[in-house]
């Protein structure tokens, strides 16, 4: 776990951070990112074609994929893509649900949602119903790695410490994913987002993807 729990100290950032000491780094990261995300659509398009069936099977009138109003960098506000694993009116049942919360602070997690569908289930504890964010990548809507992207009803109980963690682009993966995810805190999130954000790194983005492959396959932290 990368998490380290003696952390205190609440980092603060200028509005200059990413001046131009960071602007190669940017520049390579979009890099990386058109390319790791148009060859991973590629390579996994068999999979996009099963999961979207099996969907369909489950539910014929249903859509395949989902998309959700996330925020992201500055505040930002952007469409989401994932394979729909949840019912229909899942927005809906979402205030009934606020009071079963399982993660502390302005997030909402709960390991046993009685929206999701049974095949919902197998696709969000892979996290393959978050393959379409490559598409949500190559839009420029989100990166490979950075901070997870929040919902707006989460944003709205943010401090402005938290807020700092929306002053890059979002991402499909990061330091909370790898480093124990829905058993962590809010709090511990935010520590982790603000820890990537100051230590910015093509090397920290390639080892975070590579040890996401290894968390994917062997967690059992997705829910």
């Amino acid at each position: 776990m990368l998490y380290d729990k003696e952390i205190t100290v609440e980092r603060k950032y200028s509005p200059n951070v990413f001046k131009a000491s960071k602007k190669r780094y940017f520049i390579m990261k979009r890099l990386m990112d058109l390319i790791g995300a148009f060859c991973g659509m590629i390579v996994l398009s068999p999979i996009f074609l099963v999961v979207a069936f099996l969907i369909k099977m489950e539910s014929p009138k249903e859509a395949v994929f989902f998309k959700q109003i996330r925020i992201g960098k500055n505040n930002q506000q952007f469409y989401m893509f994932k394979f729909r694993s949840m019912c229909s009116d899942a927005e809906e049942k979402l205030t009934g649900l606020l009071k079963d919360n399982e993660i502390e602070g302005a997030m909402f997690k709960i390991k046993d949602d009685p929206r999701v569908t049974r095949i919902g289930r197998f696709i969000r504890k892979t996290s393959i119903d978050e393959l379409p964010q490559l598409w949500n990548v190559l839009r420029g809507d989100m990166s490979l790695v950075g901070p997870r992207p929040p919902l707006p009803i989460e944003v709205e109980k943010y401090t402005e410490y938290d807020k700092q963690r929306l002053s890059i682009i979002p991402g499909c993966t990061g330091l909370w994913q790898i480093s124990g995810r829905n058993h962590l805190s809010f709090h511990q999130m935010v520590e982790l987002d603000l820890k990537y954000i100051e230590n910015v790194s093509i090397m920290n983005d390639v080892k975070i993807l590579f040890k996401t492959v290894k968390v994917v396959f062997g967690s059992d932290d997705a829910f």
